[in-house]
């Protein structure tokens, strides 16, 4: 199988990681890709906002597969134009990627589901924002409707700093706070079957102790000792499956990865968001966790064949990210600098820990920082405890000048297992 993955991020290295290491694919290629991704597979440069252009690049390749990794291409409608040359591609249609693309389609879907989610106001005068804000009180949750790479989310008790971001959107969601500890769920779909991932929890804040700014994420971990041990289950029956009923009822299928951002609240679960693709950094720890070959599940998504393919085997072991970001991350972040300590990190940790490349590019011999986010650096262990502390060994190998990173990734987590 040749596979494409469109996309340049950790999320991307995390797939292409473990496309590079089933036995399936004989050709691995990324677009645009980053240093890191150029390890293992052949890069091509393209814009990946482009259908055409990225139709026209797995055409050429005689690509068996393409994979579409981040959301903009895909509410772009990057899928649509791969599928219309007639090859496979993982990813939904522009059409059913709205469920990301715009915070309101996704509320009216899960209205019709019945999927419990918070309750909002979708709002689009200064108005309609007093009222919604005064009727749910602090804290208050704003969402920006449109894509905002993860960072279009404000939660504050200040309702002047609520409302000058609910000013700022052309559209925005205030809806209810929710409490309780989030969990991100992925499941491989079809638009008819549904295949659950193993669940992971991200970090969003960029400082320990979940203070500072909401980032693009931070770090994650999987498995979750906390969790009840029937949740996939229960959120397979009532929301990742009738979502994706509803979207097939619509004449809107949806296939290809569908992220669950859920709450865990003291009335039972509730959605907080969808999104249309992989999460980063959850996908760095449960590709980790991976047994089951992921080309095959893919391509039989983009096929939809999925009903032929079996429960997903997963290892035993944890896995822990932790991002290294760059100097004044989430805000405009420096590039350019060196980055040092890889070989080392391959050298003195591999395999239970390596890194996975966001931000880089080579410069000459040199990989320098080309993003916020940087790197992510992936371990595995027996338990979160060992994975965390192979984790950030690696981390202190890698030197990078006014890097910013988490120490409390899995954390509490950790103490939990022990």
């Amino acid at each position: 199988m040749k596979v494409l993955v469109i996309g340049g991020g950790a999320r991307e290295h995390a797939l292409c990681r473990s496309l590079s290491l089933d036995p399936d694919v004989t050709a691995l290629h990324c677009a645009p890709g980053n240093a890191g991704i150029a390890e293992v597979a052949e890069l091509h440069p393209v814009d990946q906002l482009d259908g055409e252009a990225v139709a026209r690049l797995a055409v050429s390749l005689h690509s068996d597969l393409v994979v579409v990794g981040p959301e903009a291409p895909l509410v772009a409608g990057v899928a649509d134009a791969v599928r219309a040359a007639g090859i496979p591609c993982f990813g939904p249609s522009g059409e059913a990627a709205q469920l990301e693309g715009s915070k309101a389609f996704a509320k009216d879907v899960m209205a019709a589901a019945g999927v419990p989610t918070a309750r909002s106001y979708v709002c689009t005068t200064p108005a309609e924002i007093d009222e919604a804000l005064d009727a749910f009180g602090a804290p208050y949750v704003v969402k920006d409707d449109g894509l905002a790479a993860g960072k279009g989310v404000v939660v504050t008790e200040d309702v002047e700093v609520a409302r000058a971001h609910a000013l700022a959107c052309d559209r925005v969601v205030i809806e209810e706070f929710l409490d309780g500890p989030e969990v991100s769920l992925f499941a491989i779909t079809d638009g008819v079957t549904v295949l659950p991932l193993q669940p992971a929890q991200d970090f969003k804040r960029a400082l320990d102790g979940d203070e500072g700014p909401n980032t693009g994420g931070m770090g994650a971990y999987s498995p979750l000792p906390w969790a009840d041990p029937k949740l996939v289950d229960e959120v397979m029956a009532s929301v990742l499956q009738p979502t994706v009923d509803e979207l097939r009822h619509r004449g809107t299928p949806f296939s290809g990865l569908l992220y669950a951002g859920l709450a865990i609240t003291s009335r039972g679960v509730r959605v907080i968001e969808f999104n249309a693709r992989f999460g980063d950094p959850e996908t760095q720890v449960v590709l980790a966790r991976l047994k089951t070959p992921l080309a095959r599940v893919l391509l039989n998504s983009a096929n939809g064949t999925l009903d032929s393919e079996p429960p997903l085997a997963w290892r035993d072991d944890a896995a822990v990210t932790v991002v290294v970001a760059s100097h004044n991350y989430p805000g405009t972040p420096r590039t350019g600098d060196p980055i040092s300590g890889l070989d080392e990190v391959a050298a003195l940790d591999a395999p239970h820990a390596y890194v996975l490349h966001a931000g880089t590019r080579r410069d000459g011999d040199a990989v320098v920082s080309a993003g916020g986010r940087v790197l992510s650096v992936t371990a595995t262990g027996v338990d979160l405890a060992q994975a965390r502390e192979r984790a950030y060994a690696a981390v202190a190998r890698v030197r990078l000048d006014g890097s910013q990173y988490r120490t409390d990734i899995a954390l509490k987590a950790a103490d939990l297992q022990a």
